[in-house]
C-alpha cells in the first residue's frame, strides 16, 4: 500500500511526551515495519516544524523525515486543488487550501491518506481521495 501521511498523523507519533497510539498511528507504524512506500509533501514538513518548539525538536523531526520521500506539487496539481476545493464547496464542506492540495496529491498518485482531521472524511464522501480506515 501507498500513503500519504499528513500532519495531523506525524503529529501524534512524533510527540515527546508520549506517542499517541491512534489507530493511524499504528497503522504509520506497520507501513514503515512493512516497507510500504510513505510519501509526504514540504507543507506537511513544515507545519510540523512550525508546531515543534527548539533545536532538539527540529532535529527529532529532520531526522526521520531525511528518509521520507517529498511529493512536489506541479502547477496542474494547484489548479485540480482549486477544482476540487470549489466542489467540496459547493456541496457544503468546508476546505483549507493546504488540505485540498493534499487531497489533490493523494488522488493523482493513487494515495491512501491516514489522517486524524475529519475533514478528510467529509472531502473524501465527495470526490476521489481514499482515505484510510482501521
Amino acid at each position: 500500500m501507498s500513503l500519504f501521511v499528513d500532519t495531523s498523523v506525524w503529529s501524534l507519533a512524533l510527540r515527546r511526551d508520549a506517542p499517541e497510539l491512534s489507530p493511524q498511528v499504528v497503522a504509520l507504524r506497520d507501513a514503515i515495519t512493512a516497507g510500504d512506500t510513505i510519501l509526504t509533501t514540504g507543507l506537511v514538513l513544515q507545519e510540523l516544524l512550525q508546531g515543534f518548539a527548539g533545536p532538539k525538536a527540529r532535529t527529532q523531526i529532520l531526522e526521520p523525515f531525511s528518509a521520507v520521500p517529498l511529493l512536489v506539487p506541479h502547477r496542474d496539481d494547484h489548479i485540480e486543488a482549486a477544482t476540487l476545493r470549489n466542489a467540496c464547496h459547493r456541496a457544503g464542506i468546508q476546505v483549507g487550501t493546504i488540505d485540498a492540495l493534499i487531497a489533490q496529491l493523494c488522488v493523482r498518485h493513487s494515495l491512501t491518506l491516514p489522517s486524524a482531521d475529519q475533514d478528510f472524511e467529509n472531502v473524501a464522501r465527495n470526490t476521489l481521495l481514499k482515505v484510510w480506515h482501521p
